[in-house]
């Protein structure tokens, strides 16, 4: 008799776990809560995230290919994309999620609408599992109170994960990012049809950045912050409405939303039979607050190695065989994150830095190596000379940042 594996979320994580499992031929249960979850989301994806996974074209609401990039003193840089095949997918995440969790089902993933509200951890060391659960299956908000045994649980819940205080995986400083939707006119959706703005500036956000995403029929309009600025969410909000007021203007709210951003992953993302994917593992990029590819990303590698270590569910997995998977994750994507900290240690701090790194932006060899750091998932290094003058350009727009520096 094969291993049974719980997924607890369904979001891109779980459900790209569940699916690599479920195509393994392992008994999978994936549980979301409410299925029709609209999460508040930039909903922003790079272009290897819709071949690696397969994604169709109607999920992809609009094709971004012009960024504009906007500085505290509303300096302008346009940012296009040279290659006509190149993208950024922008998505509402009810769309993708559903789609991705469907695929999952159609695998053979077992699909529970329930809440999980404690996980009971083994009495033994190769005992089960048990989650205890409200099965919202018959509509009910309270739901009846249900009982499920497993071998391995995997934690794809977000930012507030369940499965993390149960195996007492640690905290993490997180961020706070708070979005309106908004429907436009069409002469001003018009102005978004293939373009995203992102802003700078202490009056939009004093350690992140401000956004205007389009979607299908309306923009995200939204700013995130650290924590410790949570009361300022609104004021920040009402800074980018501002800024953006001109673009803005005839718009109608639609939605409101809100939601938390982990800062740096946890201190445990493994314990026994237990590991955590996503945002339950803290896997948002530093600076660009990138969430859902590098989510769905850890589930698959996690789900991969399971399936690899068990071979495809034949035995129970080790608390060493699910390090594997985070030994592999930090290895390929380690350098990538140091470097997103980096830039948001360096460009972050001031209204001067940031007027630095929106000058920097302008150069086309920092774009081209933005974009495909961005589109492929890789710190593309380039060749030498060109590296030698994004240095030189970079320390020079951070000289002339701290000369206007008060």
């Amino acid at each position: 008799m094969g291993i049974r594996v719980a997924v607890v979320g369904g979001g891109p994580a779980g459900s790209s776990a569940a699916e690599i499992l479920a195509k393994a031929g392992i008994e999978t249960y994936l549980f979301e809560r409410k299925l029709d979850n609209v999460k508040p989301c930039g909903g922003a994806i790079p272009l290897c995230m819709v071949d690696e996974f397969e994604l169709p074209p109607e999920i992809i609401d609009r094709r971004v290919r012009k960024m504009k990039m906007i500085s505290p003193s509303n300096i302008e840089v346009d940012i296009n994309l040279i290659n006509d095949h190149e993208y950024i997918g922008m998505c509402r995440r009810e769309v993708l999620d559903g789609f991705m969790r469907d695929r999952a089902v159609s695998l053979g993933a077992k699909l529970i609408n329930g809440t999980m509200h404690k996980l009971e951890l083994p009495t033994s060391s190769n005992g089960p599992y048990t989650l205890h659960y409200a099965d919202h299956a018959n509509g009910t908000r309270v739901g009846e109170q249900k009982q499920l045994q497993v071998d391995v649980v995997i934690g794809a819940d977000g930012a507030n994960s369940r499965v993390a205080k149960a195996i007492e995986a640690g905290d993490y400083n997180y961020a706070i990012a708070f979005q309106e939707r908004i429907r436009l006119p069409e002469d001003k959706m018009a102005h978004y049809q293939d373009l995203a703005e992102m802003y700078v500036g202490d009056d939009v956000s004093p350690d992140f950045y401000a956004w205007v995403f389009p979607k299908y029929d309306h923009v995200a309009v939204g700013t995130g912050t650290m924590k410790v600025n949570q009361a300022k969410i609104k004021q920040l909000q009402a800074g980018i409405r501002t800024r953006a007021a001109h673009r803005l203007e005839g718009g109608e709210i639609i939605k409101v939303e809100a939601h938390p951003i982990p800062e740096h992953p946890r201190p445990f993302r493994v314990r026994g039979r237990v590991a955590l994917v996503g945002d339950a593992a803290g896997t948002v990029t530093k600076s660009s607050g990138e969430g859902i590819y590098f989510a769905a990303k850890s589930a698959r590698m996690c789900a991969e190695t399971i399936v690899e270590t068990t071979n495809a569910g034949q035995k129970l997995p080790t608390e060493a065989d699910l390090q594997l998977y985070l030994k592999r994750w930090d290895k390929k994507y380690g350098i990538t994150y140091l470097v997103l900290d980096l830039l948001q240690r360096v460009f972050y701090r001031t209204d001067a830095t940031r007027e630095a790194f929106v000058e920097m932006c302008s150069d086309k060899d920092v774009q081209r190596l933005t974009f495909d750091s961005y589109l492929y998932k890789t710190v593309v290094p380039a060749n030498p000379l060109t590296q030698m003058k994004i240095t030189a350009k970079t320390i020079g727009s951070l000289l002339r940042g701290s000369a206007l520096a008060p």
